[in-house]
């Protein structure tokens, strides 16, 4: 039986999420809104009005931004609050009913599905990637500015083994850089953060005699430099000579990023080799019917193996009919194909394919009041 707590956001949620969004903005998406879901409810026909809140991970950010701004742009009497409050905080606070909606840059566990079961019903959870985007390996550093960098380098780097950019495991797979004799300094995610465990996980599988930690979004190495966010952590290494950091790709400024080795070729990223990567791996099986879910394969060749996939999620049933159907409308938007071509846009984010949406379509068409 579903256990009801979305009064609450009517209340002192909302105004706090009502003070932290940002105004809707963006550029006119462009294209014909008859054509952006699988169902007759496109985005300008649905003559919607209210408010909903979410919040989570801060590398949809500017994703976000975009779908709020489409959204709302087809929906004027819609507001759309998103606070980017990062992963864990997204995944605790849709749990706990605070959020309506949440952004997600780790799929949900056992106990995280039971605890949002609690406010959405048994098997009421949906959860399914909206937002797939490469996580980089950027740098700063004067004068180099292509870099290789192999698996295990990635992993002794960042577990503090190797120190020094002129270390000869870098100088290696660089034979016409100039590698100064500088100290390595590592920056990464202060936060709970599903990066981190996208990255962490990356490590664990291509360099498990080097990253023996525990897979988790918090960062497992201590005395180094951290910040907060994926914009933090990318001004943070922005703003030091001889920094490395793993960074969402729309983030990363001026810095310059490293071809990761994967089936014996040095790959850089890009959306397209980010996106072949969900493409080519098993979805998890046993996790209930509205739960995407997928193992990631990070080893496979003439992908880029350091891919974020970030997941939406939202409730099968909510407590009254209008707030059932703004976060309905809002997730097809999210799912359709003028939602994911906003996001890549503006965000750097890979589309998911026609096959993916439509296997994911009718767990929205399903979200109803009850």
């Amino acid at each position: 039986m579903k256990i009801s707590r979305f009064p609450r956001v009517g209340s002192a949620v909302m105004a706090g999420a009502l003070a932290l969004s940002l105004a809707a903005c963006g550029s006119d998406p462009g294209a014909d809104n008859d054509e952006t879901s699988g169902t007759d409810e496109t985005a300008d026909s649905m003559g919607l009005s209210g408010d909903i809140s979410g919040g989570g991970a801060s590398s949809q950010e500017n994703a976000m931004n975009a779908w709020r701004a489409g959204f709302q742009e087809a929906n004027p009497d819609v507001t759309v609050n998103y606070d980017p409050v990062g992963s864990g905080g997204g995944r605790e606070s849709f749990g706990s009913g605070a959020y309506l909606f949440a952004g997600s840059d780790a799929a949900l566990d056992e106990d995280e599905i039971a605890t949002a079961e609690e406010v959405c019903g048994e098997g009421g959870v949906i959860q399914y990637p909206g937002f797939i985007a490469p996580v980089t390996v950027a740098y700063n550093l004067d004068g180099v500015d292509t870099l290789n960098l192999a698996p295990e380098t990635i992993a002794e780097i960042f577990k503090g083994d190797i120190t020094n950019w002129n270390d000869d495991a870098i100088a290696a797979d660089n034979e016409d850089a100039e590698l100064p004799d500088m100290d390595i300094t590592v920056v990464h995610r202060s936060d709970d953060s599903g990066t981190t465990e996208n990255f962490v996980e990356y490590l664990a599988a291509v360099a498990p005699d080097v990253w023996d930690f525990e897979v988790s979004g918090v960062w497992p190495v201590e005395g180094q430099e951290s910040a907060q966010g994926n914009s933090g952590v990318a001004n943070a290494a922005q703003s030091g000579e001889g920094t490395i950091a793993y960074v969402e790709a729309s983030q990363i400024g001026t810095l310059n990023t490293a071809a990761v080795g994967v089936g014996g070729e040095f790959v850089e990223y890009s959306t397209e080799a980010a996106a072949a990567v969900v493409e080519q791996s098993p979805r998890v099986e046993g996790t209930g019917e509205h739960i995407f879910a997928f193992e990631l394969e990070r080893d496979l060749a003439g992908t880029y193996p350091i891919v974020l996939v970030s997941y939406e999620l939202a409730c099968l049933t909510y407590e009254d009919e209008n707030t059932a159907e703004l976060v309905k409308g809002f997730q097809n938007y999210i799912l359709s194909e003028e939602g994911q071509q906003s996001a890549a846009d503006s965000a750097g984010s890979a589309p998911i394919s026609e096959s993916l949406r439509s296997e994911i379509q009718p767990s929205i068409d399903a979200i109803s009041a009850g």
